[in-house]
């Protein structure tokens, strides 16, 4: 398989490497930058668990080529947090529980803060539309609509 080399932008550095022509942005990020936070789950678009933030916006990483992202801002879990300290949205989802066993936690952190950034103030049902591409098998997704609701306020101090 081809490969050529890509430069990246990710969680604010710079990467340049080698990846096939048909390299998901997931298995980059995973694999050559080691970046694990971002989860694999359905291959298939439909869980969300993949979800990073390309130029401020929610984006699935399984389902985008590598390629496609040069030139462009991607922000992974791994990027959030500021000197040792939590974002707002983790710290949220941290105090408000709105992680059960983890696994899909990523992308709703990266999903909410996608949500965050372009409405500050979102309703309930904003955001549940801005949820809905991210599957959580464990809770019923009270907490984490109460964790996004408290990073929001949190935000807004």
């Amino acid at each position: 398989m081809a490969k050529r080399l890509l430069t990246l932008h990710v969680n604010g550095r710079e990467h340049t490497l080698a990846a096939a022509d048909g390299a998901l942005l997931i298995e980059v990020l995973r694999e050559a930058l080691q970046l694990t936070g971002t989860k694999q789950g359905c291959d298939g678009g439909e869980c969300g668990a993949c979800t990073v933030l390309v130029d401020d916006r929610p984006r699935l990483a399984c389902s985008t080529l590598a390629a496609q992202m040069e030139g462009r801002r991607i922000e992974t879990i791994e990027g959030l947090a500021r000197h040792g300290h939590l974002s707002p949205v983790q710290q949220a989802f941290h105090e408000r529980l709105g992680a059960q066993c983890g696994y899909c936690t990523p992308g709703m952190v990266m999903a909410s803060e996608g949500l965050l950034r372009r409405n500050p103030n979102p309703t309930v049902d904003e955001i549940k539309a801005a949820l809905a591409g991210n599957l959580c098998r464990c809770t019923g997704y009270v907490k984490i609509i109460e964790s996004v609701q408290a990073a929001a306020v949190g935000a807004a101090r």
